[in-house]
């Protein structure tokens, strides 16, 4: 029988999901001569309504060029099927003749692998590549799409610390994350010294207090003469809580089609603002989000990140002919390859930032954080040190 793959984006974009994409491709060519890949437009929602684009009719340098491309080139899609809409999936699949399904995501995207997997039987082998910005993913030491994300942040504050050097005040910027803190504590990647931004992190993974942030950024505005503040969107309260749910009016939240309150907008921001004009009256602050802004940015593409994303699609057709599972980039005696392991490993789970990543009596990132950033994100600039 002739070998069909489709292939599927899943989730938010990323500066080198369609390096996943290339590498699948080319290693089926390389592989199966003659076979079909198909790529469904806009993920699972392709499979479910017969919306194929054909992939092998692509000349390499075509494939070679959207994998140099950010976002997905497939489009994508934030649908989590239940058993359900899987069926629908399968029965697409099936008439597609589809001997091996790839779908390029996050957890999520693994936790849809696994439902179809145990709703197919053995004539389909499902593969989840790895996709996410937020390095979240159980199993694997980094996620293709977090470097060259992180290495935006990294500039990032870098940049807004030498502003805040000539212009001294309060700066807030606020990171995608909304369970993970990896992203947020990428803005210290590049710290330049003890003096240097950012001053204090904030992670889901910690507990916030609004009356403790403002003794802590009155004590590094006191100390340093200005603060620099990186905050995950996803942030908690001591109750559990998102912080922007403690803030914001219920009427003014806004939630997804699943429930989950949306924390890419700007409602955070506004809240933080109002919380330094409340807590440190007069004094001169900002508060950006980043939002969307690092996950795809086309002059922030890291090379490593770009390899490695293409080397995890090429995996994954390796990892179609054992049978399915989950692709995942593990360290391993000082070098990152991609792995095969079980879907159930990495469905639904999230991986969090180690406990050892910030410091135990203060917002800042320890020895081992930076560490983990030196090896991922060499630093790339020297900075003078201001004349004033």
């Amino acid at each position: 029988m002739s070998e069909t793959f489709v292939i599927a984006q899943g989730g938010g974009p990323t500066a080198v999901i369609n390096q996943t994409l290339a590498g699948a491709v080319l290693e089926v060519r390389k592989r199966y001569p003659g076979a079909r890949v198909l790529g469904a437009r806009h993920g699972v929602r392709g499979i479910r309504d017969g919306n194929f684009v054909d992939l092998s009719v692509l000349s390499e340098q075509q494939l070679r060029l959207i994998a140099a491309t950010p976002s997905a080139a497939l489009g994508s899609t934030r649908d989590k099927p239940d058993a359900a809409y899987c069926e629908t999936i399968l029965k697409g699949l099936r008439q597609a003749g589809t001997t091996a399904f790839i779908y390029i995501g996050g957890n999520d995207t693994a936790g849809t692998q696994q439902i179809l997997t145990e709703a197919a039987g053995k004539d389909i082998a499902f593969v989840h590549a790895p996709k996410t910005i937020d390095n979240d993913l159980v199993e694997s030491d980094h996620t293709p799409g977090f470097i060259s994300a992180a290495e935006f942040i990294a500039g990032a504050f870098v940049s807004i610390d030498l502003d805040f050097r000539a212009l001294p005040g309060i700066y807030v910027g606020i990171v995608m994350g909304r369970h993970a803190g990896f992203l947020t504590t990428a803005a210290a990647a590049w710290k330049q010294d003890d003096g240097s931004a950012p001053h204090l992190v904030y992670v889901p993974e910690r507990a916030f207090s609004a009356k403790r942030f403002i003794e802590d950024v009155r004590e590094a505005q006191s100390r340093h003469g200005r603060c620099i503040v990186a905050m995950s969107e996803g942030v908690s309260g001591e109750d559990g809580r998102a912080v922007v749910e403690n803030l914001v009016p219920p009427d003014r939240l806004e939630r997804d089609a699943h429930g989950n309150i949306r924390l890419s907008g700007g409602e955070l921001g506004m809240a933080i603002e109002q919380l330094l004009r409340d807590g440190l009256p007069g004094a001169r602050a900002r508060v950006d989000t980043f939002g969307y802004l690092p996950r795809g940015n086309i002059s922030t593409i890291n090379a490593t990140d770009a390899r490695e994303a293409f080397e995890a699609g090429t995996f994954s057709v390796e990892a179609a002919a054992r049978g399915g599972g989950s692709v995942a980039l593990q360290y391993i005696d000082g070098i990152t390859s991609p792995q095969l392991v079980p879907l159930t490993s990495v469905a639904g789970k999230t991986q969090h930032l180690p406990s050892d990543f910030l410091l135990p009596d203060s917002n800042q990132i320890s020895a081992a954080c930076r560490s983990y950033f030196d090896r991922l994100l060499p630093k790339q600039f020297a900075v003078a040190d201001p004349l004033i």
